[in-house]
């Protein structure tokens, strides 16, 4: 098969500068193209990478982009002028995967050389289930994407497939396997992600002065790993300045707050020296899966929730994680206790953590990488 991988404007594919969906969808073109398919990646353009580059089956066509914006008319407006550049300069292929939100729209309107139209949803649907009636295939990162978007369009529901974030399971596998720790080091509660309010970190550090404030506790600390740029969708310098001034005195060395890690190595150690993996998002409209999750709970760590329906294919309360209610008159109380609940007791993080560890296995880019392709065949009628 001859497949086209669209990525947005923002940033580059090999993911040098980070993003779940070029890690995820970088993963899946060298899936495919190790498989004998010829691929090509269109992402933007970004320092130290040629605009036209290609090796055996994968190829990469990287175009001019635009930094992303704090407006959201803004970045709309940048997105349906990246999807008209992107067909201008489409190769023939016999399906175009597109990871835009109007690409899918464009190219279905009038003939392209791009085949077959397949739609992600890295977002939760708001109309797009109406507008993207004319792909060929909808993919959904989670279950409560595919429920919003067939009741947002009943029509479209056959050509809907579930197809999560992959992740490179083995690689954060053997991070946890070759982790070493003294057992005087302090316990690690770890977020890494977009530092912006809508990731509810301000939450997390609001539970951490609640835990602060119990001397019964073994030694802890929380550190935060991510973009705060708002070129990289993050909150902006105010944001993170205002976090440290605010509980400086109340943390002090307890909290740590820290710039992105992109390496995929040494993200993945990031991961393996976590014990508890806090990821609580406040993004009712935003979240669809949550692949920092799923990479967390396959280096070990276990993983606290806040209760968006999104999450519920990765975290089972009890099962493999905690969750936490977001949306009470306490939500950070709610949270601080279930941190609590896992720091007091090592024989139930250790539980939760192997049977995230084991559910986490399924989202592997060869897992997924098989799943993809055989949906493609299918697709396109291919052999």
């Amino acid at each position: 098969m001859r497949v086209n991988i669209v990525t947005g404007f923002f940033l580059p594919v090999p993911p040098l500068a980070g993003g779940s969906t070029e890690k995820a969808w970088h993963g899946l073109a060298c899936e495919l193209a190790n498989r004998g398919h010829a691929v090509t990646v269109i992402s933007r353009t970004w320092a130290g990478l040629p605009d036209s580059e290609g090796s055996g089956n994968l190829r990469h066509l990287r175009l001019r982009g635009s930094d992303h914006s704090a407006s959201l008319p803004r970045n709309l407006w940048l997105d349906l002028r990246w999807g008209l550049q992107v067909r201008a300069r489409l190769p023939a292929a016999d399906v175009t995967i597109c990871n835009t939100v109007s690409l899918p729209v464009v190219l279905g309107v009038g003939r392209h050389t791009g085949g077959k139209v397949a739609a992600v949803m890295a977002r939760m649907p708001k109309g797009h289930g109406k507008f993207y009636g004319k792909s060929d295939r909808i993919y959904a990162l989670s279950n409560e994407v595919i429920q919003r978007l067939v009741a947002e369009n009943r029509r479209i529901a056959p050509r809907v497939r579930l197809l999560p974030y992959p992740i490179d399971w083995n690689r954060l596998d053997e991070a946890r396997a070759t982790q070493r720790r003294p057992t005087d080091t302090p316990l690690k509660i770890f977020f890494i992600g977009r530092i912006h309010p809508e990731k509810g970190v301000e939450l997390l550090i609001e539970a951490a002065a609640h835990l602060s404030r119990n001397k019964k506790l073994p030694s802890w600390r929380v550190l935060i790993i991510g973009p705060h740029a708002v070129r990289q969708g993050g909150g902006g310098e105010p944001y993170v300045t205002s976090l440290q001034r605010r509980f400086s005195r109340e943390l002090g060395g307890q909290l740590e707050i820290r710039g992105p890690e992109f390496d995929p190595g040494r993200l993945a150690s990031c991961y393996a020296k976590c014990d508890v993996f806090c990821y609580p998002s406040l993004a009712e409209g935003g979240e669809t899966f949550g692949v920092a999750v799923a990479e967390a709970m396959a280096a070990g760590a276990t993983p606290v929730v806040s209760n968006l329906a999104c999450f519920r294919d990765l975290v089972r309360d009890g099962e493999t994680g905690l969750i936490f209610d977001h949306l009470t008159t306490d939500p950070s109380g709610n949270l601080a206790h279930a941190l609590e609940k896992l720091l007091m007791n090592p024989a139930l993080r250790k539980d939760l953590s192997n049977r995230a560890r084991a559910h986490a296995k399924g989202f592997d880019f060869n897992t997924l990488g098989s799943y993809l392709e055989a949906d493609l065949r299918e697709l396109t009628g291919a052999a």
